[in-house]
C-alpha cells in the first residue's frame, strides 16, 4: 500500500510539474531575416536585380561542378571532399555542436539518482548504515531559462552546420580554381615551348644569312639572346605549374609531389547561369545563414541571462530504505517516501546577473554587425563575379583578334627578313607581341572559368557528387 501511494505521489508530482512548465513563459522568437536585415543594414538599399551585366533571370541551380563537363574535375572534387583535413575538422565540430545542443536541453527533464550502501557492522565509515536512497529532482523552467539555453545551443549547432556546408562549397570551388590555374600553366608551358622552337629557328636562319653574306653577326646574337629570354620564361612557367599542382594536391589531401595529372586543355565554358534575386541571397548562402543563426543564438542567451535573475523552483521526491545493526533507528517504517520543493531566489550577486545581461546584449550587437559584414560581402562577391566573367568574355574576343593580327604581322615581317628588306629586331618584336597576346588569351580563358566558379560560390550554389564517389 505504501509503495502504491509513493508511486501515486511521484506521478502527481511529474504531472503537476509538466502542467506548470507548459503554462510557463514561452521562448521568445529571434528576429526574422527581414527584421535582421533592416537592423543590420539600414543604409543598404537592396536592388530588385543585380546591377552587373550578365545576370540571367531564373532560379539559382545546383550541381555546378558537373556543369564544366570534366570528369577528372568531378573526381578531384570528390577526393577533396573525402580527404581534405580542414573539412574533417569541420565535420567533427558539427558533431560536437549537435551533442552540445542535446546536452543543453537535458535540464528540461527530471534527473534521478540512486545511492546504495551495504557491508558489515564496521565497514565504510563505521556507521553500520545499510540500504538505499532513490531521489528525483526536476527544475521547473518557469521563465524559459533552460529552454532559451537549449534554443541558443540549437542555433549554434545550425550555424556550425551551415558553416561546414559553406566550407564544403569553398573547398570544391578551391579545387576547381586550382584545377583551371594548373591547366592554364600547362597551356602556357606549351606556348613557351613553341616560342622557343620559333626563336631557335630564327637563330638558324640568322646564322645561314651571315654565312652567305646577306646578314651579320649582330642578328645572330640578337636571335640567341631571344632564345635565352624565352627559355627563362619557360622555366618560370614550369615552376608556376609545379606550384599550382602542389597547391591542388594539398587541397585534395595528397602529399604535394606535383604529380597530379592535369588535363591539357581547359573545359568548355558553361552557358550563363541564373543568378536569382539579390533579396534571396541572404536566405540561401550558407555563411550568411550561419551568421543569422549566430544572431539568434545571441538573442536566446539574452533571454537566458534575464531569466537567471528570477527565482528557480525545483520539485523533489524520493524513496529510501535504511537500516543499521549498531543502533536503533527512530523511524522503523521502510521504505520512506518524501515529496518537496526548493525555491532559490537570487537576492544579491554584486551586480553579476545584471552585468551578464549586458554582456549578452553586447554579444548580440557583435553578431548583428558580423551579419551585416557577411551579407554585404556576399552581395559584393556576386556583383564582382558577374562583372569579372563579362569582362573576361569581352577580353577573350579582343585578344583572339589581337592574336590573329599579331600572327599575320609576324608572317609578313618574317618574309621581309628573309628577302633582306628588314632586320631581325622587327621580327623579334613581332614574335614577342604574338607570344604576349597568346599568353594573355589563355590567361583570360582560364579567368572566365575561375569567375564562373566564384559566381557559383558567391550565390551559395550547392553541388551533388556522383553516388559512386566518396
Amino acid at each position: 500500500m505504501d509503495s502504491r501511494r509513493g508511486v501515486g505521489r511521484l506521478t502527481a508530482l511529474l504531472a503537476s510539474g509538466l502542467l506548470v512548465t507548459v503554462s510557463a513563459c514561452a521562448v521568445k522568437a529571434p528576429p526574422d531575416t527581414a527584421e535582421l536585415r533592416s537592423e543590420a543594414m539600414p543604409s543598404a538599399a537592396i536592388p530588385t536585380h543585380w546591377t552587373a551585366a550578365g545576370a540571367a533571370a531564373g532560379v539559382v541551380g545546383d550541381n555546378w561542378v558537373v556543369s564544366f563537363q570534366d570528369d577528372q574535375l568531378v573526381l578531384a572534387v570528390s577526393e577533396a571532399i573525402a580527404h581534405n583535413a580542414d573539412l574533417r575538422v569541420g565535420a567533427s565540430r558539427v558533431e560536437q555542436a549537435l551533442l552540445q545542443a542535446r546536452m543543453a536541453g537535458a535540464k528540461l527533464y527530471p534527473s534521478a539518482d540512486l545511492l546504495a550502501r551495504g557491508g558489515t557492522k564496521m565497514s565504510g565509515d563505521g556507521s553500520g548504515l545499510q540500504g538505499g536512497v532513490f531521489t528525483v529532482n526536476w527544475e521547473l523552467d518557469l521563465w524559459a531559462r533552460v529552454r532559451s539555453g537549449r534554443a541558443a545551443a540549437a542555433a549554434d549547432a545550425m550555424s556550425v552546420a551551415t558553416d561546414y556546408e559553406y566550407a564544403r562549397q569553398s573547398v570544391a570551388a578551391l579545387v576547381a580554381r586550382s584545377w583551371f590555374l594548373a591547366t592554364e600553366a600547362s597551356l602556357q608551358g606549351e606556348l613557351a615551348r613553341a616560342a622557343v622552337a620559333d626563336v631557335e629557328a630564327m637563330v638558324r636562319l640568322a646564322e645561314t644569312r651571315a654565312k652567305v653574306g646577306v646578314g651579320n653577326e649582330e642578328d645572330v646574337y640578337i636571335a640567341r639572346a631571344s632564345v635565352g629570354t624565352t627559355l627563362d620564361t619557360l622555366r618560370q612557367i614550369e615552376l608556376a605549374r609545379e606550384q599550382a599542382i602542389r597547391a591542388l594536391e594539398l587541397v585534395l589531401g595528397r602529399y604535394p609531389a606535383a604529380v597530379a595529372g592535369i588535363r591539357g586543355q581547359l573545359p568548355v565554358q558553361p552557358a550563363p547561369i541564373p543568378a536569382g534575386l539579390p533579396s534571396e541571397l541572404l536566405e540561401r548562402r550558407p555563411d550568411v545563414v550561419a551568421a543569422e543563426r549566430r544572431v539568434a543564438a545571441a538573442f536566446h542567451r539574452i533571454q537566458e541571462a534575464k531569466a537567471a535573475r528570477l527565482p528557480a523552483i525545483t520539485l523533489t521526491t524520493g524513496v529510501s530504505s535504511i537500516s543499521s545493526e549498531l543502533f536503533v533507528l527512530q523511524d522503523h517504517e521502510n521504505p520512506v517516501w518524501n515529496l518537496g520543493a526548493n525555491l532559490l531566489a537570487p537576492i544579491y550577486k554584486g551586480g553579476a546577473l545584471r552585468t551578464q545581461v549586458k554582456i549578452r546584449t553586447a554579444e548580440q550587437k557583435v553578431a548583428v554587425a558580423a551579419y551585416a559584414a557577411v551579407g554585404l560581402r556576399a552581395f559584393g562577391e556576386v556583383e564582382n563575379a558577374l562583372s569579372g566573367e563579362i569582362a573576361a568574355r569581352d577580353r577573350e574576343r579582343i585578344l583572339a583578334q589581337a592574336v590573329a593580327d599579331s600572327r599575320r604581322a609576324l608572317e609578313i615581317v618574317q618574309s621581309q627578313y628573309k628577302v633582306g628588306s628588314t632586320d631581325l629586331r622587327a621580327v623579334t618584336q613581332r614574335q614577342l607581341a604574338l607570344n604576349a597576346n597568346q599568353s594573355a588569351l589563355v590567361r583570360v580563358q582560364a579567368e572566365q572559368r575561375v569567375q564562373r566558379v566564384n559566381l557559383h560560390l558567391a550565390l551559395g550554389g550547392a553541388f551533388a557528387l556522383p553516388a559512386a564517389q566518396p
